[in-house]
């Protein structure tokens, strides 16, 4: 009996072991920050050189994130802090973000208000669809300090984009679209406009035998405020 309770013992230990390791595989974090000479979102200019960092956990389709920027060069540049839960199955995806700026509509720019009319949070809705050779998706704010309309009104500001990626020479590349179908304040718009076309090449810059960052760069061309811009940057990643 003594020699079974062993065996019982030791198979026991063993399928946890297993079961846990299973479970670490299935739960995937990351651990990265970028730096950037400017950092330019959805054809926006919000700042110079920036610190961005990212944390995240994903599960079985969800995943849970937090991303940062700060600026490095410039203490008045954008401070960002932004949540966002996403969850996909398939090509599908849904996910909400709610974005925090250092600026808005709270002159202490607290954190952890969240009133209507008194906030700096925007709360965003997305859906996307990647079909392989190239990913749709739309973003629409539903809450917090969205932009408004030629009508003085909350504008549910928009944005959609299409992406494709290629390979290159060796490089990752991809190619992006971006617009915003109606008036907003948000994006500076009056109507439909073309905010963002962007051309983003990546590249594994190997420093030693066993290490190496991905380095990119970015043109990118926002046709509706008439402005272009060149970024560059590397990311760290455990």
């Amino acid at each position: 009996m003594r020699k079974i309770n062993k065996v019982l013992f030791t198979v026991g230990l063993l399928f946890g072991a297993v079961t846990i390791e299973a479970q670490e595989k299935e739960v995937e974090t990351t651990i990265a920050a970028d730096i950037v000479n400017q950092y330019i979102w959805r054809g926006q200019d919000l700042g110079n050189v920036s610190f961005q960092p990212t944390l995240g956990v994903s599960y079985q389709g969800f995943s849970l994130s937090a991303w940062g920027s700060v600026g490095l060069s410039d203490s008045s540049d954008t401070k960002e802090f932004d949540l966002t839960a996403t969850y996909t199955i398939g090509g599908l995806s849904f996910g909400i973000t709610d974005y925090w700026f250092n600026v808005g509509l709270d002159p202490k720019n607290r954190y952890f208000k969240y009133d209507a009319h008194g906030t700096n949070h925007i709360f965003e809705a997305t859906i996307g669809y990647d079909f392989g050779v190239m990913s749709l998706q739309w973003f629409t704010n539903f809450a917090g300090n969205d932009g408004v309309n030629k009508s003085g009104k909350r504008a549910y500001s928009s944005y959609a984009e299409a992406s494709v990626p290629f390979r290159l020479g060796s490089v990752d590349w991809v190619a992006t679209g971006g617009i915003v179908p109606f008036a907003t304040t948000s994006y500076a718009t009056s109507g439909f406009s073309v905010t963002n076309l962007s051309l983003k090449a990546t590249k594994e810059l190997k420093l030693t035998d066993t290490f190496s960052i991905p380095i990119f760069g970015q043109i990118i061309a926002n046709p509706c405020a008439q402005k272009a811009y060149l970024v560059f940057g590397f990311t760290m990643q455990s």
